[in-house]
C-alpha cells in the first residue's frame, strides 16, 4: 500500500508540472497577444496621425498673387452721427498678371471701392454678415473690370469705424 501511495505522488507532481508547463504557455500567449495589439494600435495611430497632417497640408489650396490698395478712409452714411471708416485691404488674384493689371488701373480701383463704401452705413459693416456682404459687392464691381484673372477673396488686413 504505501507502494500505491509513493506511485501516486509522482504522478500527481507529474501532473502538477504538466499544468504549470500549460499555464506558463497560457501567460506567454496571452503577454504576446498583448504586445501585438499593443504595437499594432501604436503603428496605426501613428500612420492615421501623420497620414492626416498630410492631407491636410496638401488640401490646402496655394494663396494666389495678392495685390494691396492704399488706406480708404471715408465718411459712412449715417444721419445720425458723423462716422469714418479706415479700411486697408489685400486682394488675392486668380492670376498673377492681374496685379499688373491693378496697378495700372489704380484710380478706376479706387474709385470702385470708395463707391461702394461710401453708400454704407454704420449697421451695414458693423456685423460679420455686413463685412461679407462688403467683401463680396467690391469682388464683384472689381470682377467686372478685369480682363486677366479676377479677384478670388477680399481680405480686410485693418477695419476700424469710428
Amino acid at each position: 500500500m504505501a507502494k500505491d501511495v509513493e506511485k501516486n505522488k509522482p504522478e500527481e507532481t507529474a501532473e502538477g508540472g504538466k499544468e504549470k508547463k500549460k499555464g506558463s504557455k497560457l501567460k506567454w500567449i496571452i503577454i504576446g497577444v498583448v504586445l501585438v495589439l499593443v504595437l499594432g494600435g501604436g503603428g496605426a495611430g501613428a500612420y492615421f496621425f501623420l497620414n492626416k497632417s498630410a492631407n491636410k497640408d496638401a488640401q490646402k489650396p496655394p494663396i494666389g498673387a495678392v495685390w494691396a490698395p492704399d488706406v480708404f478712409i471715408i465718411n459712412l452714411a449715417d444721419a445720425e452721427a458723423d462716422r469714418y471708416l479706415k479700411v486697408v485691404m489685400n486682394f488675392e488674384l486668380s492670376d498673377p498678371l492681374a496685379v499688373a493689371e491693378l496697378d495700372v488701373m489704380k484710380p478706376k480701383v479706387r474709385d470702385m471701392v470708395l463707391s461702394v463704401l461710401t453708400v454704407k452705413g454704420f449697421k451695414d459693416v458693423n456685423n460679420f454678415e455686413g463685412k461679407q456682404r462688403l467683401k463680396e459687392e467690391i469682388a464683384m464691381r472689381l470682377n467686372s473690370q478685369l480682363t486677366k484673372g479676377k479677384v478670388v477673396q477680399v481680405y480686410f488686413t485693418d477695419f476700424v469705424v469710428q
